[in-house]
């Protein structure tokens, strides 16, 4: 069973910077011999393909809601002895109760909790201790609703021929299970690892991650490596996989405005302000139809593509009209197409309304002037943007243009991270991708998306890279979402390989 910790270092993985490996200099494996283990290894993992999907079924049929605290603590033991099972020695790990706040995580302890844990394991390699890769997930996963949407229980983890369905498939239990194969054949069939391996695998992503830097912190000596692998990677219509060097970040502000002391009657619009109206006011104030924001300032941190991004961007693939049908819109913000669309997605701050409540929204009638009005709004930041800056640019925004009155409040607030295309590790992964997926890949400069790599970056200071198989229209954070087996399999290989070509390199 997983063992629990509570800010105990009881030993430390070595963090190297000299191995000599000169074989893995060569730009592909057409100029490199693979490691003795990896066809072993390969093997391993071909063999393995329906332990992986039932230990997938296992964890989706384990609920890790944690926008409700829901089976936190149980996924995360239920996953400590997964890793045990094939070879590693975890832990779960604990903050201590109290400080800094955090929903309760599933259990009967009395007293507070500690925010939900999060499940380390690492694997010493014997023939190289002095490289280190860690792997990065998550086991908590989206609220399930709305359930009747779903064509199986969310939960009931249903496989239906190359695809499992369940909330938390492909997001990110289905990514989590590919990386236990991985590792888990490479110490079947060889007895070692090609370097060090590690795992942190934490229960907030979903809900921002706010307790990950302090486990971070804490934790940044256990937690020390030379490369991470980060927790998803996309795989595109045609089949490539999609090799990405960063996340966009993400500032989640509230916006209140209050009006008469309680609801009034709609007939005395005439004399007391809706807040309804203010609200209106202030976010067209914030933002162009084109997408452009209008808060003074705002791009003034905006790290700006460089010639070398554009080329990325140039070769990445984008199915507009694929796109299109599966969102069902016709064009897009600021009518960009083509090579425009590609860097919005990849380097263009957003403003994004998320929810505007007040007044009455049920059936039928009800003329009412309601006393408070609340919008809740996402800024998704860009490199060089620092959150708390950005949230002072608003609340000076709103003063300048006489909305004093109106309280904005930051929610949660995570800077943007991009790996620099040169690094090793991203040439590594290049090509295990390649000849995993049986396709070159494409490099995607940025995530739209946003996760804590930040965080890892400035705590660990080593280089984040994604990969993995989560197929771009698998209905994450959707009713039927789902991991196809193929593309699964395929990560594990990948992840192979990865460590292969990661272990056999100088740093």
């Amino acid at each position: 069973m997983a063992r629990k910790t509570y800010g105990s270092q009881r030993r430390r993985t070595a963090r190297g910077h000299g191995h000599a490996g000169s074989a893995a200099d060569a730009a592909d494996y057409g100029g490199r011999a693979k490691g003795p283990g990896l066809e072993a290894a390969l093997s391993g993992v071909a063999a393995g393909t329906e332990k992986m999907v039932l230990d997938l079924q296992r964890m989706i049929r384990q609920p890790s809601v944690s926008a409700r605290g829901e089976g936190l603590e149980e996924c995360a033991l239920l996953l400590g002895s997964m890793l045990e099972d094939v070879g590693l020695d975890s832990e779960v790990l604990y903050l201590k109760p109290g400080r800094g706040g955090g929903g309760r995580a599933s259990g009967t302890r009395a007293g507070p909790s500690p925010p939900p844990p999060v499940v380390y394991a690492e694997r010493r390699s014997e023939s190289n201790p002095d490289k280190t890769l860690l792997f990065y997930n998550h086991y908590d996963v989206q609220p399930e609703e709305p359930v009747e949407l779903w064509r199986y229980g969310p939960f009931d983890a249903v496989r239906r021929g190359n695809l499992v369905y369940g909330r938390g498939a492909i997001d990110d239990k289905g990514e989590i299970a590919a990386r236990i194969r991985a590792v888990g054949s490479y110490i079947r069939e060889t007895g070692d690892v090609p370097c060090n391996i590690k795992f942190v695998v934490e229960g907030e992503e979903e809900i921002g991650s706010g307790h990950l830097p302090r486990y971070l912190t804490r934790y940044r000596r256990k937690f020390a490596c030379d490369g991470v692998i980060w927790e998803f990677g996309y795989v595109g219509p045609r089949g490539r996989p999609i090799v990405g060097l960063g996340m966009k970040g993400l500032m989640f502000v509230e916006l209140t405005a209050r009006g008469p002391a309680m609801d009034a009657h709609s007939s005395l619009a005439v004399l007391i302000k809706n807040p309804a109206w203010r609200i209106v006011e202030a976010l067209n104030t914030m933002r162009r139809p084109d997408g452009r924001i209008t808060i003074p300032g705002w791009y003034d941190d905006v790290r700006r593509l460089t010639a070398r991004d554009v080329r990325l961007l140039e070769a990445e693939e984008f199915d507009e009209a694929s796109f299109r049908k599966e969102y069902g819109v016709d064009g897009f913000v600021g009518d960009v197409r083509g090579l425009g669309a590609k860097k919005a997605l990849a380097g263009a701050p957003t403003c994004n309304i998320a929810g505007i409540s007040s007044g009455y929204s049920g059936s039928g009638a009800k003329t009412v002037l309601p006393a408070v009005a609340v919008a809740k709004l996402d800024f998704r930041l860009v490199p060089d943007m620092v959150p708390s800056r950005q949230f002072g640019l608003i609340t000076r925004h709103l003063e300048a243009n006489g909305f004093a009155d109106m309280h904005a409040r930051m929610l949660h607030g995570e800077a943007a991270a991009r790996t620099d295309p040169s690094e090793q590790l991203v040439r590594h992964v290049r090509d295990a991708a390649s000849a995993s997926f049986g396709s070159e890949p494409v490099v995607c400069i940025s995530n739209p998306a946003t996760g804590p790599m930040h965080a890892f970056q400035k705590a660990l200071g080593a280089p984040c890279v994604s990969v993995g198989g989560t197929y771009v229209f698998s209905k994450i954070h959707s009713p039927n979402e789902f991991a196809r087996i193929d593309l699964l399999k395929k990560t594990a290989a990948c992840m192979c390989r990865i460590m292969d070509l990661f272990g056999g390199s100088r740093c």
